[in-house]
């Protein structure tokens, strides 16, 4: 199995950024415009729709990890999103871990360029700035 793995440093404390990775409502400040809660988890809606994602929430340990399960998705059923924060002072390094790829491909790479981007969205949207998420309900957004 293959596995993407970022880190980021967030000036924000677990605590503030916790919510932002853990719930559908968070998820929906810097990841995806088009997100449904549903029962123990969220759906993610990409492209008008053409592609949905459900996630299933694993195990929240407030305000430390939270993980995900993704349930739907040509290559992402099955892998696991898990977000880990830990205090550094006023800072916190925020490590993103998804795993369980079955091979890698050229959607594989994608997905770890978009999860770069996505990273300086979650760090924007702890730190105050509101910059809304990066695919709106028909595609990317603007900027």
């Amino acid at each position: 199995m293959h596995e993407l793995i970022h880190s980021i440093e967030i000036t924000a404390s677990p605590k503030a950024i916790f919510p932002l990775v853990s719930s559908p409502e968070g998820l929906a400040q810097w990841w995806a415009e088009d997100i449904t809660p549903v029962d123990g988890g969220a759906e993610l809606a990409f492209f008008d729709r053409k592609t949905v994602y459900r996630l299933r929430s694993l195990t929240l340990i407030a305000p430390a990890s939270a993980a995900w399960l993704c349930e739907t998705g040509n290559e992402w059923e099955g892998t696991r999103l898990i977000f880990s924060l830990m205090p550094k002072g006023v800072k916190t390094e925020l490590g993103l871990r998804h795993e369980g790829w079955k091979e890698i491909t050229a959607y594989y790479v994608s997905c770890n360029t978009t999860w770069g981007a996505l990273l300086w969205r979650l760090k924007a949207a702890a730190e105050g700035k509101k910059p809304g998420p990066k695919f709106s309900r028909g595609g990317l957004a603007s900027s």
